[in-house]
């Protein structure tokens, strides 16, 4: 199947589940209009105005205490990766490893997700990884509703200084604060959803491959599509 129709058929079968209304993707899915793809776009909920850097927005807000786990935190963990890379892996949170380093996927989860990128060709040096929080809930809990709306403006504003092509969220968390959406991950697992002019493709959290090693092969198909949503990119 073309990345075209699976485009198309991904945007009908969102719309059924989430009775919403969507931008309708473009003849060319990949080129953003006439402008320059590479412009910076603001996304909704993003600070205003952008900082000049990542570097520049990691310094404003590495020390944050606007939720409990500013207090609980070892480590502010704000991403890793590319700054220019086309491609972002957005996860729900840091776990103890990446509490400790501060940087996100260093455990048993981000050696998994360097596995399934080695596998299409792909590196850490390609792609950019983020969280949704930015510091680890205690005994990796899930995200609070608070913590999760606390958090989103950075999301935001880190998402709108990348500016990337393609969004992968790893894990039902990270489609939640993304799409809004409580949907199942069986419902959004592998499908390409147009959101704001670039498309997001929502796989399993390499945690979840970790318990059920049986299902990894989900993921590897996932990966797939996005080598060749990645390929088909305009240089």
């Amino acid at each position: 199947m073309t990345v075209r129709k699976e485009q198309l058929r991904s945007h009908l079968e969102y719309l059924s589940l989430f009775e919403t209304e969507l931008p309708w993707p473009s003849a060319n899915p990949t080129v953003r209009s006439q402008r320059d793809p590479r412009e910076l776009r603001v996304l909704p909920g993003a600070g205003e105005p952008l900082p000049r850097s990542l570097a520049e927005y990691e310094q404003a807000i590495c020390n944050c205490q606007r939720c409990a786990l500013g207090a609980t935190r070892t480590k502010f963990v704000f991403a890793d990766g590319n700054p220019r890379a086309r491609i972002v892996f957005v996860g729900e949170a840091p776990g103890h490893d990446e509490d400790l380093q501060g940087l996100p996927f260093v455990g048993r989860a981000g050696q998994l997700l360097n596995q399934l990128l080695a596998g299409v060709g792909l590196s850490r040096k390609d792609v950019y990884i983020c969280n949704v929080l930015k510091c680890r809930p205690p005994g990796n809990r899930d995200p609070q509703p608070v913590e999760v709306a606390t958090c989103r403006p950075y999301l935001m504003t880190q998402l709108s200084i990348l500016n990337p092509d393609l969004l992968v969220c790893l894990g039902r968390h990270a489609a939640m604060a993304l799409l809004q959406t409580d949907a199942v991950m069986r419902d959004l697992r592998g499908r390409v959803i147009p959101w704001h002019g670039l498309q997001i493709l929502v796989t399993y959290h390499p945690a979840y491959f970790l318990r059920s090693m049986n299902q990894l092969y989900l993921g590897e198909q996932d990966f797939r599509k996005l080598r060749e949503l990645y390929d088909a990119l305009p240089a």
